[in-house]
Order: structure tokens, then C-alpha cells, then sequence
């Protein structure tokens, strides 16, 4: 067993224990490191298959990006841990189902790499570039896949945009149209008024103004 093989059980054994730990702690703040720890450990095991540009551009997005947002948005929120887990034993047979499936699914896998054992490349030519060669694969064998999945994405967006855009009575809304077709004669209104005399000014006994 050489120093690799030793790194990828330690990477998968960090893996599956941060997992756990994402799913069984109360806390969502310490849910969501754990979520740091556990994409940390996934771009270890990229390393180990010399897949560079994967592994940095899941820390960088995603621990970088991503694992900051949802950290804003649960220290900013106010959650109810109590309501949070309201319904959690009802749900419990699905998720078991689902867990139950993908279990199988990956001791399938296993299975199959034991039974049919490939030899490991060795490391690539230091000329070889994995960010050229996964571009290629991508956006050739892969490419209507690609193209698939960024219209998913898409209409996700959307579909977050309009799920949020409530219009409220209490906020102040600009109309664009309305300001443009506005004439001048709506904006400003000349009043006549009768000119006045000179004001005089009333005095009491003693010659002071009253």
C-alpha cells in the first residue's frame, strides 16, 4: 500500500465523517463548516487524480463562494430550530428509501471496480493541461448534456426571481413609463392673482406697532 492509497482512504474516511456530521448536527452554522470541510477533502481526492483545475474551482467557488453566502444567510437569519425539525420522523421513511438506493448504487460501483480493476495512468506529462482536455471533452462528447444543464439553470433562476418578487404597498415603486409620457403641463400650473396694495401698519396710542 503506497502513500497515495493511504492519502485517498484518509481524504474519503475526513469525507464520509464531515457527511455525517453536515446532516446529524443541530446547529446549522456547524452544519455548514462541516459542508467547508467536507468540499475540502473532495478537492484532495481531485488532486490524487491530478484533476487540478477541478479541485481549485471547488474551493474556490464553492467554499469561497458559495459556503460564505450560506454562512451570511444563517447568521443573519433568525431560525427556529424547534420548527425546523417539525415534521422530521414524517419525512424519515423517504429519505431512508433515498439513502437506502444511493448506498446500493455505490456499493454497485465498488463492487465493479474490484471486479474489474483498472490500471492507474501514473502522472500525466507535465506538457499535459487537465483544464485543456476536460474543455475538449466537455463541450464535444458532452456538450448537449452541457447545454442541458445550463438551460436547467436557467430556468431556475427565473424561477427564483419570480417565487421573490412580491409587490408591496408600503414600498415605493417607479414607473418609467409614466415619468416619460409626463407633459409639462401636469408638472407645473401657473395661478393669477390679484395684485395687492401696500400693507400699513396699525400703531397704538404711543406710536409703537402694534
Amino acid at each position: 500500500m503506497d502513500f497515495t492509497l493511504l492519502l485517498f482512504y484518509g481524504f474519503g474516511a475526513v469525507l464520509l465523517g464531515a457527511a455525517l456530521a453536515v446532516i446529524l448536527v443541530r446547529n446549522p452554522v456547524h452544519a455548514a463548516l462541516w459542508l467547508v470541510l467536507s468540499f475540502v477533502t473532495a478537492a484532495g481526492l481531485w488532486l490524487l487524480i491530478y484533476a487540478e483545475f477541478l479541485a481549485i474551482t471547488l474551493v474556490l467557488v464553492y467554499v469561497g463562494a458559495v459556503m460564505v453566502l450560506f454562512l451570511f444567510v444563517v447568521m443573519m437569519l433568525d431560525i427556529n430550530l424547534d420548527k425546523l425539525r417539525e415534521g422530521f420522523w414524517g419525512n424519515l421513511p423517504l429519505a431512508a428509501m433515498v439513502g437506502v438506493a444511493m448506498a446500493v448504487e455505490m456499493v454497485l460501483l465498488l463492487y465493479r471496480g474490484m471486479a474489474e480493476p483498472v490500471a492507474s495512468p501514473g502522472a500525466p506529462p507535465a506538457s499535459f493541461s487537465n483544464t485543456k482536455a476536460l474543455g475538449a471533452v466537455l463541450y464535444t462528447e458532452y456538450v448537449f448534456a452541457f447545454e442541458i444543464a445550463a438551460i436547467v439553470l436557467l430556468v431556475a433562476i427565473v424561477a427564483a426571481i419570480a417565487i421573490t418578487l412580491r409587490s408591496r404597498k408600503e414600498t415605493k415603486y417607479q414607473d418609467p413609463y409614466t415619468q416619460l409620457s409626463v407633459r409639462a403641463g401636469d408638472r407645473l400650473k401657473i395661478v393669477k392673482m390679484a395684485s395687492e396694495g401696500p400693507s400699513q401698519t396699525l400703531t397704538d396710542a404711543g406710536g409703537a406697532p402694534k
